[in-house]
């Protein structure tokens, strides 16, 4: 459960002031840089702490590239899934922001670019409470329904039967 803000008035929860919605489950996505492929990872918001649970992406082999252990689910549409056997805590998260891999936050059927149009952008991602929203609607390719959807299919609690998951082999260890 999502925590309100500090009751002086501050507003309501929010990721760089893009609203939650009161899951708080909000997705930071972006084009990936090898693999060319629109992705996302999934993050659940509690208070002003986030936890990446699972990554999302068209190209299977994104989920790859990270190298992570969890379950990997194919979705409807042809999407991947990776939910994370070992979610990712943070208070805030440091990156770097190009108009190549267009990362943009989408939170609640809204987005929030956080790329610049030429150069680069250092941007720190946070929750905190926000009085006014920030945010539009979704630009291609993040208007697709598996983004849209990602982060409810992420974090719903359903059971998958084992024939429903592929898990790589020879995987290296993160490090």
């Amino acid at each position: 459960m999502l925590a309100a803000g500090s009751g002086d008035g501050a507003g309501r929860p929010a990721v760089n002031g893009l609203p939650l919605p009161a899951s708080g489950v909000f997705a930071l996505g972006y084009v990936h840089s090898v693999y060319r492929a629109p992705s996302a990872e999934v993050f659940t918001a509690e208070g002003r702490r986030f936890t990446m649970q699972a990554v999302v992406s068209t190209g299977g082999g994104v989920l790859d590239y990270y190298a992570l252990e969890g379950e990997r689910r194919r979705l409807p549409g042809g999407g991947w899934l990776l939910v994370l056997a070992e979610p990712v805590t943070y208070e805030e998260l440091p990156l770097l922001a190009t108009p190549i891999g267009r990362r943009t936050l989408l939170a609640g059927g809204r987005c929030l670019p956080l790329h610049p149009e030429r150069g680069a952008r250092a941007v720190r991602v946070a929750v905190g409470a926000a009085r006014a929203g920030r945010g539009g609607p979704c630009p291609p390719p993040y208007n697709q329904s598996l983004f849209l959807n990602a982060a409810y299919s992420a974090t719903e609690a359903s059971a998958t039967s084992n024939s429903d998951i592929q898990k790589p082999h020879g995987w290296p260890s993160p490090g």
